[in-house]
């Protein structure tokens, strides 16, 4: 039973059938010829779909292979962007509390690049203040390159706004960019609407195949290649240079499409779940802490505190009963590590240690909710008596 879709959602039927259509299909959209005219047109009608559905003009959609690269794309490529039309543009302003492919883009640029990283603080919810922004702009914030805020938290799911950090942000002439990688499809994303330089989408968040994405970015907006020697037939073909697949990008677009397309009842859906899920679980196992902003929250996502317990025990105990959520936490070499964006919310570390997240998607029903119920004070109880590593 998955309550992990925040980690990756089953490819949706229709994303299947356009696949495994053109798998069997030869030619690269580089190659000359009729077979490449033929997956070039594949690929550029998958690129309008993906721009038709996100808000976007079909130049400003690059397909990449999934978050972290468009992650590392934006906030490495709009940098050196920045840093080449005005070198005093060093100061690079992340969430403390962002996905881990926005922080070590930022810390490698800071190591590698001479960057100046300066990790916001969020609030207890999990969420980057227009009033902090401010002041880290504060004097013109005319040595600032970029600004990277997600547009709703990984691991709390809380949502961020964005509307007046893009206005300062711009102001200061700085490049803005949110990775959107849990937001689509539970959340309305236009990136025309949104007014930020750059987005991230991960196709497996939500149904397409995994290894598809994009970095949707702004028209006129000046961005580094991280890969070289592609020629491309495009501008976003040689930001991202390399043959793309015209199944994978058919998928994906397939995919994008429809989610969005049925976001609005969906997240409708998506938030009575949620909803029933943490009042059962706080009658199950009662001090069951909700995390994030209790509202302004994706509608899929729900984070709970489990006082006295290892979360990856929990993690381990639930998946020997057919139940799959996720810490949230980075483990390294099995030593279990506090999650970055609790303790950034000023959470405890042995209450950050002891956090579950629970993410729903397409095929979630209440039999889900039931299926955990039963098993999870029982699970709770277990953990609790082995105590911490």
């Amino acid at each position: 039973m998955l309550l992990d879709h925040a980690a990756g959602s089953p490819v949706l039927p229709e994303a299947v059938e356009v696949v495994c259509g053109l798998l069997g299909t030869v030619g690269s959209p580089e190659q000359a010829g009729g077979a490449g005219r033929r997956a070039a047109a594949v690929v550029e009608h998958a690129r309008a779909t993906v721009a038709g559905a996100l808000g976007a003009a079909h130049d400003e959609v690059v397909l990449t292979g999934g978050g972290t690269e468009g992650d590392n794309l934006a906030v490495k490529g709009l940098y050196w962007a920045q840093r080449q039309q005005d070198p005093a543009r060093t100061r690079v302003l992340v969430g403390a509390a962002e996905h881990q492919a926005v922080l070590g883009a930022a810390d490698w640029l800071a190591a590698a690049s001479q960057a100046r990283v300066e990790r916001l603080p969020v609030d207890d919810v999990g969420r980057v203040a227009v009033d902090t922004v401010r002041a880290a702009l504060a004097g013109g914030g005319a040595d600032v390159a970029l600004v990277s805020l997600s547009l709703a938290n990984n691991e709390v799911g809380t949502v961020q706004a964005l509307d007046e950090v893009v206005e300062l942000a711009h102001a200061a002439g700085a490049r803005v960019h949110t990775d959107a990688v849990q937001a689509v499809g539970q959340l309305p994303v236009d990136f025309s609407r949104l007014g930020v330089d750059a987005l991230t989408v991960s196709g497996h968040k939500y149904g397409a195949p995994p290894g598809t994405g994009a970095l949707l970015l702004r028209e006129g907006v000046a961005c580094r290649s991280l890969l070289h020697g592609g020629a491309g037939r495009t501008p976003a073909d040689r930001l991202r240079p390399g043959p793309l697949s015209p199944a994978l990008a058919a998928g994906f677009a397939v995919a994008t499409a429809s989610v969005v397309e049925q976001q609005p009842a969906h997240a409708v859906r998506l938030r009575s779940l949620r909803d029933q899920l943490v009042h059962r679980v706080q009658e199950a196992v009662p001090g069951a802490r909700l995390r994030g902003d209790p509202v302004d929250r994706l509608p899929g996502n729900a984070h709970l505190t489990f006082a006295g317990c290892e979360g990856d025990s929990l993690v381990l105990l639930l998946d020997a009963r057919g139940v799959l959520v996720s810490t949230g936490s980075a483990c390294s070499a099995g030593v279990p590590r506090p999650s970055h964006v609790l303790l950034a919310m000023g959470v405890p570390e042995d209450e950050a240690r002891s956090s579950l997240r629970f993410s729903l998607g397409h095929g979630s029903t209440g039999a889900d909710v039931d299926a955990l119920v039963a098993v999870l004070p029982a699970v709770v109880e277990r953990a609790r008596s082995a105590g911490w590593r």
